[in-house]
């Protein structure tokens, strides 16, 4: 309060207004954060692989046609 009764404003203090980064930094982390979440996105569809090889979860209409295109032969009616 005292700062301000004296007609001085106090500027905030948040840290990340004060840091300033290159732009190669940013590049790089923003090629860290790409490959971060490549891997997580890999490890996600391998999981989901797995898991409807071995009947635990439910395929959705395409990984249906991809992993049993005999259920959409219209040939043998």
């Amino acid at each position: 309060m005292g700062a301000e009764e004296d007609g001085e404003i106090r500027q905030g203090t948040d840290q990340t207004s004060q840091i300033a980064i290159s732009r190669d930094q940013f590049l790089a982390w923003k090629r860290q954060k790409d490959a971060e979440l490549s891997a997580k996105q890999a490890e996600a569809a391998r999981k989901r692989e797995e898991d409807i090889a071995a009947g635990r979860v439910l395929m959705n209409g395409r990984e249906l046609f991809l992993h049993e295109p005999w259920v959409f032969d219209d040939t043998h009616l």
